[in-house]
């Protein structure tokens, strides 16, 4: 039901109807026997009756007017409209302003009226003979007097009640609009969507205007508004006739003013927050969104993935990027977001339109695209002089973990090292980075951002895509790597006769066997050394076709050089 505001008139003066008295009537008839006195009886008398018809109200009933015989001479039913008149005013035969009074509404009462109190001895003409006794069934349908005002009757109040409903507020509510009987003339519930208007500019009759003012979002009242302050004398011209009071069951969804910001409400923030959120960073964050009542629409938690964003750029709705500003990692808030920051009047989804939206948030972690990694140091041994650099061999334990502190993965769980050489590629660029110039029993923390970790993609079924890393080390072995471009380098002089060494028989031609039980002799005697790390067979296959150069399978003394003899090669 739109309920547009519509001005109300003082009643006209009162129609001559088929009730009315009529003035100047005989004196009344005597010889009635049991007739000359009015008769009430009462048929049905609701269980409640907050009200019952005093003179001076206005009242809206149906009656059936017969004679004693049972002829019927008028009915309101046949009209499809109910009688609607002042009590009390003079504007009734004096039985039927006699009988309505102390009747509730959905009362029935059955009334015989004699003559005296009816229309004597003239009758009317063509419809009421003279000293006609009256037979009337009435059902009261409406009661109202022009000194009402609006009544509020609150029977359901949440538990806390933050902020009501104020002039110039857009709220969205329920209702079942019924008549003052209970007849059901409009709801929202059946249509299955809330109404959703401005208080108090005139958006609304004056009565509902005034009976929502004060309400707090799940509260649930019955607003009872008379006639002048609805629809007046003519109504709606659809489903609420005229002179009708109206009986609005309201509950209340939503609030908001188009002059509200977001507000937050911090849950749990973190006693160590080293850094906040700003503009431009990058968030992991779980949540749960409902609307201002509770109804649930949105998780996270519901996908097992968190929502991860830049904030403060665009890439989310403003009410958000607003309120994720300033968060530390770990931090939970509760956001709520006015729908002109949030999805506006047209909604999406399963949110409707002009829907404040409340987020609780939890913050997994954040970075900068600008980041580097963080390194922390906790322990350091006396002698700290040897430091990795790259080409060492490290092998050393991890517990890897997310910024919350969900553990990843752990060495010390699995009882073994990790073994990588420094600069090979073998882990992650921040890894890398973090394990540089780390002394044997040295114990850090390095923190990885995931430009410099997993990326976007993070790695499936362990590491979370855009995921924030952090890696708390103990270095327990470190062998020094080969000078940068090296995989094998001599410890002391080069034989002038390497070659001539090499091959064994004397052939002029080296195979693969040969150089490769010569090498490992040198590396055994302590005369060379490999890069430590790789597979030395490996290494060693390479030097030697390295230095074939026709790939014929064997080297001969024309094709065998020194590093130092051909700089491009890497073999000795």
């Amino acid at each position: 039901m739109a309920f547009r505001a519509r001005g109300w008139r003082p009643p006209p003066p009162p129609l001559l109807l088929l009730l009315l008295w009529v003035t100047g009537q005989a004196a009344p008839v005597a010889g009635l026997g049991l007739d000359t006195e009015l008769q009430i009886e009462r048929r049905f008398v609701p269980d409640e009756c907050p009200r019952t018809v005093r003179s001076g109200d206005f009242v809206r009933y149906h009656y059936v007017g017969t004679f004693p015989d049972g002829q019927k001479f008028d009915s309101s039913y046949d009209r499809d409209s109910t009688f609607n008149v002042f009590v009390g005013k003079g504007q009734l035969i004096a039985g039927m302003d006699q009988a309505l009074v102390g009747m509730c509404v959905n009362e029935r009462r059955f009334v015989k009226i004699p003559p005296k109190l009816a229309y004597g001895s003239e009758g009317v003409s063509g419809v009421i003979p003279p000293d006609s006794v009256l037979h009337f069934d009435v059902l009261l349908m409406d009661i109202w007097n022009s000194e009402d005002q609006v009544q509020i009757h609150t029977y359901f109040t949440p538990p806390s009640c933050s902020r009501t409903i104020q002039v110039s507020d857009f709220v969205r509510y329920h209702y079942n609009g019924t008549f003052l009987d209970g007849t059901l003339f409009d709801s929202s519930h059946n249509r299955m969507k809330t109404y959703d208007t401005y208080v108090g500019i005139g958006w609304l009759i004056p009565g509902m205007d005034k009976g929502l003012l004060g309400m707090c979002v799940g509260e649930k009242r019955i607003i009872t508004i008379p006639p002048f302050l609805a629809y007046g004398e003519d109504g709606d011209g659809k489903d609420i006739p005229g002179q009708a009071s109206l009986v609005f069951d309201v509950a209340l969804l939503d609030l908001h003013n188009p002059k509200d910001g977001i507000s937050i409400e911090n849950k749990v923030v973190p006693e160590n927050c080293e850094r906040r959120s700003q503009s431009g960073d990058f968030l992991r964050y779980h949540y749960n969104g409902t609307l201002l009542d509770g109804t649930f629409f949105d998780s996270s938690y519901s996908r097992n993935r968190t929502f991860d964003t830049y904030i403060g750029q665009g890439y989310v709705i403003a009410g958000m990027d607003e309120g994720l500003l300033g968060v530390c990692i770990g931090e939970k808030r509760r956001i709520v977001v006015p729908p002109h920051l949030g999805y506006g009047e047209e909604g999406r989804g399963n949110i409707p339109g002009s829907a404040v939206l409340v987020f609780d948030i939890h913050v997994i972690d954040f970075h900068n695209p600008s980041d580097s990694i963080s390194i922390t140091s906790h322990y350091k041994p006396p002698d700290c002089s040897v430091l990795s650099k790259k080409g060492d061999y490290l092998k050393y334990h991890y517990n890897a973990s997310l910024l919350d502190g969900t553990l990843l993965d752990s060495t010390w769980n699995l009882g073994k090292t990790y073994n990588i050489v420094l600069g090979s590629g073998q882990v992650v660029l921040g890894m890398d980075m973090g394990l540089r110039e780390m002394c044997v029993g040295e114990k850090r923390t390095v923190i990885i951002p995931p430009h410099l970790g997993y990326g976007e993609a993070g790695v499936d079924g362990e590491v979370p895509g855009s995921a924030v890393l952090v890696f708390d080390i103990e270095l327990l072995e470190l062998v020094a790597g080969l000078p940068e471009g090296y995989m094998f380098i001599w410890n002391g002089e080069v034989s002038p006769n390497l070659f001539e060494e090499i091959d064994k028989d004397g052939d002029g031609e080296v195979l693969l066997e040969e150089f490769s039980e010569y090498i490992h002799a040198q590396v055994a005697s302590g005369k060379g050394k490999l890069a430590p790390g790789f597979d030395a067979e490996m290494i060693v296959k390479n030097m030697f076709t390295n230095q074939d150069r026709n790939g014929d399978g064997k080297v001969t003394a024309e094709e065998f050089k020194l590093k130092d003899q051909e700089a491009k090669h890497d073999e000795l």
